[in-house]
């Protein structure tokens, strides 16, 4: 007896019998199907073993906001050198000059001895015909490039420099017939009914994968005895930037990485003494003259740690552990790897002999119940930490160490102003890329497309 085949059935596998590799874009032109039929075709074709899907990926390089400036002006330590051509200038006149690059161009051509420099004037020592990275700006200018049409080797150092380099996943999908689905016949009739052919599979409703590695990371939260604390997602920039020591003219203050509320400001942002103290040490540490008004702006909370600080000046605790966990909202780039808004989770503990030691082991612990042994710690710099430590945990799948959550001590200028005595451990990170190691994927976009398939087949995580 004869398979009996829906009309989209029939289109997909009359096209693919005329041309046997086709990607649903394809199959839309020759079938004449809607995209929501070519995939709702290809799920039925997968189910009855008659349609293979291969899946792939490649990478495609572009220029972000630095290293469309170099393209345009070109590499900081070129115009550095470019500069100095004439020969030795005031490092005060190179300072107004180059501006913000000023510093970045003159780590490189130091650590590359192209320059001489005393405490009042830099001259060049050497200055090379083409400097690593140059060739791939060129090449690259305004277009997308795959990682075969660029020299891998002069692009590398750029992609360890921020916001030079934007890596884009791009996936493709090719449908081809199985074997047993070359020969069958298509009838044009409904035929008779066969009352040994399986029942339309049901799918019974479940939770959703991210959600399940929210509500495990929350329950090892709690059988770690920490309370959990709850804010809101929208915070003045006092308690989101200010109160945190970040100065008012840092670039994660500025629009293009961070959501403002149009034309909305707080009117209580804390108390007249805690705006006080915060104020002095913002004057005091970074010489300049902090603006009350700046404090009040309205953001969409960048990271949980506004609700941490606000909690932690409100309630002066001697001892305390506890988390926050909920959606954070950063102005960036979507990629493979970032989102505009995403799961946040951080760690807090406070007293009066706690250190560094405790906090890594602590970080220990937590990994090793969400099922991660293969860690390791690595200094690093965060504006309101001191020491600063980046936890790095080996990705098996892609035989490298990645980065994972940030930790440190919270900095005297960010406690003393608001009242607190005992040292603060911290830590905290992205949920997502948990759950991304978690569930082996390599695209943080695959827990919200609402891919059905991946959805009913992925393991619950322990």
């Amino acid at each position: 007896m004869s398979q009996v085949f829906h009309d989209i059935e029939k289109k997909i596998i009359i096209s693919l019998r005329a041309n046997p590799k086709q990607t649903p874009e394809m199959l839309e032109k020759s079938t004449q199907l809607s995209p929501d039929q070519i995939r709702r075709g290809i799920e039925w074709l997968k189910l009855k073993d008659l349609a293979l899907v291969t899946e792939s990926q490649t990478s495609v390089f572009s220029l972000g906001k630095n290293g469309t400036e170099s393209f345009q002006k070109g590499l900081p330590e070129r115009r550095l050198l470019n500069l100095l051509q004439n020969g030795p200038r005031k490092i005060s006149d190179l300072q107004k000059e180059l501006g913000s690059v000023f510093g970045p161009s003159m780590g490189l051509a130091r650590k590359n001895n192209w320059i001489e420099a005393n405490s009042e004037q830099i001259s060049i020592n050497k200055s090379p015909l083409d400097l690593p990275g140059e060739k791939t700006l060129k090449l690259i200018g305004n277009k997308k490039l795959s990682k075969t049409e660029i020299d891998f080797n002069d692009l590398s150092g750029l992609l360890s420099r921020p916001d030079f380099i934007v890596e884009d996943i791009i996936k493709t999908k090719e449908i081809t017939l199985s074997d047993s689905a070359k020969d069958i016949e298509l009838s044009d009739s409904t035929g008779d009914i066969d009352v040994e052919a399986k029942v339309p599979e049901v799918f019974v409703a479940r939770t959703h994968p991210l959600k399940d590695t929210i509500d495990e990371i929350r329950e090892i939260f709690v059988t770690l005895g920490f309370s959990e604390i709850l804010g809101n997602m929208t915070q003045s920039s006092f308690w989101n930037f200010d109160a945190l020591f970040t100065p008012q003219d840092h670039p994660a203050r500025e629009l293009q990485d961070t959501f403002y509320l149009d034309k909305m400001s707080a009117k209580k942002i804390g108390t007249s003494e805690q705006i006080r103290k915060v104020s002095e040490s913002h004057k005091k540490n970074w010489r300049y003259q902090w603006d009350i008004n700046e404090a009040r702006k309205m953001v969409l909370r960048t990271h949980t740690t506004s609700v941490t600080i606000k909690h932690l000046a409100e309630t002066k605790p001697d001892e305390a552990r506890i988390f926050s966990l909920g959606r954070v909202f950063r102005n960036e780039k979507v990629s493979y790897k970032h989102l505009v808004e995403f799961n946040q989770v951080e760690g807090v503990v406070v007293g009066k002999d706690a250190s560094l030691r405790n906090l890594m082991g602590i970080q220990r612990e937590f990994y090793k119940r969400i099922g991660i042994t293969k860690i390791k710690f690595w200094p690093t710099f965060f504006p309101y930490t001191e020491p600063s430590l980046q936890t790095m945990v080996y990705n098996e799948k892609l035989g490298k160490w990645i980065e994972l959550f940030g930790m440190g001590i919270f900095r005297p200028e960010v406690t003393r102003p608001l009242g607190i005595t005992k040292p603060v451990l911290a830590w905290g990170g992205g949920i997502e890329r948990i759950a991304m190691l978690k569930y082996d994927l390599n695209d943080v976009r695959e827990f919200y497309n609402n891919n059905l398939g991946w959805l009913r087949s992925a393991t619950k995580c322990q």
